[in-house]
């Protein structure tokens, strides 16, 4: 089975179970994690048609980057906001604005032309359903809820949530990882790690200034009350703030597990690597994350250990002055890898 939400369905269940959120609260993550079953179909399809067919090369022009607004129902995509840009809804502005940065990190840092690297338009959708807590990539375009206003907030106030998913269209066009075991894992892993450089590539931060959070933008006082303060931390996996922990060691894999989960693991690894080697994290390190991603001897079944062992190559095949082979050599090992 495939999602590909910034949220995890158990975690929406564990929510919508715990009695001292309010009602009003459990019913939109109940709604939320029920509508998202319908997706996983969907979005298996388009993985498979685009890994069936061929990827142009990359194109001169500018991805475009329209906003549709749903207006709280779930018929994608919405009615077209004619200005986005300078819309009076701040939620049309943030979509707009954040997802043509999204293009610009992967254009200036990686050389790519939006999440096919042949222009492909991107589409957003905004107040999708009501209170819809969750941000998803159905394959061809992006959706955003409004969140409960108590848990999670807004969907496109998190820019890292915003690089998060379109990576998930990135892996789509490259990898194709699949989305169980250990590939999944990576899948959502790479998301995390290039949502983390995007959000410290706009904020201008070297990797030891970076706090390495996932989704901190979008909780809500609740979850601020309840001691939550990210979904999920690259630097401390297991932490007790995240809504989401994860192992960070593979000796604490357990197959078969949700990819959101097992992520952990590649998500240290690559922290560690970053802030070993120093500087910018999308930059030495960065970039053979994404050689790897894009490597034509990456799988869809791609394993963690088939993943280390091509960023050790790709890292190791760079010009030893400013080579960040030792650092990611380094962090694979601390992790198990």
């Amino acid at each position: 089975m495939c999602t590909r939400f910034i949220i995890p369905l158990a975690v929406l269940s564990r929510l919508a179970e715990d009695g001292d959120i309010a009602e009003d609260s459990r019913v939109a993550l109940l709604s939320t994690a029920a509508s998202e079953l319908s997706w996983r179909t969907l979005r298996n399809a388009h993985t498979r048609a685009t890994q069936a067919g061929s990827v142009a090369g990359a194109l001169a022009k500018v991805p475009e980057t329209p906003v549709f607004d749903c207006r709280q129902t779930t018929s994608l995509p919405g009615v077209a906001v004619a200005e986005p840009a300078t819309s009076d809804d701040a939620t049309a502005r943030r979509a707009f604005t954040e997802t043509a940065a999204v293009v610009r990190f992967y254009r200036e840092c990686f050389g790519r032309n939006s999440v096919d690297n042949a222009g492909m338009t991107l589409v957003s959708s905004i107040h999708y359903g009501v209170k819809y807590t969750n941000a998803f990539w159905n394959g061809s375009q992006m959706a955003y809820g409004d969140g409960d206003g108590q848990l999670f907030l807004d969907f496109t106030k998190a820019n890292d949530v915003i690089g998060h998913e379109l990576t998930h269209g990135v892996t789509q066009f490259t990898a194709g990882l699949n989305y169980e075991n250990e590939a999944g894992a990576l899948n959502e892993s790479v998301s995390d790690v290039f949502g983390s450089m995007f959000r410290q590539w706009q904020a201008e931060q070297t990797a030891d200034k970076a706090d390495w959070l996932i989704g901190k933008d979008i909780l809500g006082p609740r979850a601020l009350d309840k001691g939550y303060t990210c979904l999920r931390d690259l630097a401390d996996p297991g932490a007790g703030h995240c809504l989401s922990p994860q192992p960070a060691h593979y000796r604490d894999y357990v197959p078969g597990s949700d990819p959101h989960d097992g992520s952990g693991i590649p998500n240290h690894a690559f922290y560690l690597a970053a802030t070993k080697h120093g500087s910018a994290s999308w930059e030495a390190v960065g970039t053979v994350w994404y050689d790897a991603l894009t490597s034509p001897k990456a799988r869809k079944n791609m394993t963690f250990k088939v993943f280390a062992k091509l960023t050790r190559q790709i890292a190791a095949a760079r010009p030893s002055v400013g080579s960040p082979a030792t650092a990611i050599d380094e962090a694979w090992a601390e992790v198990g890898l």
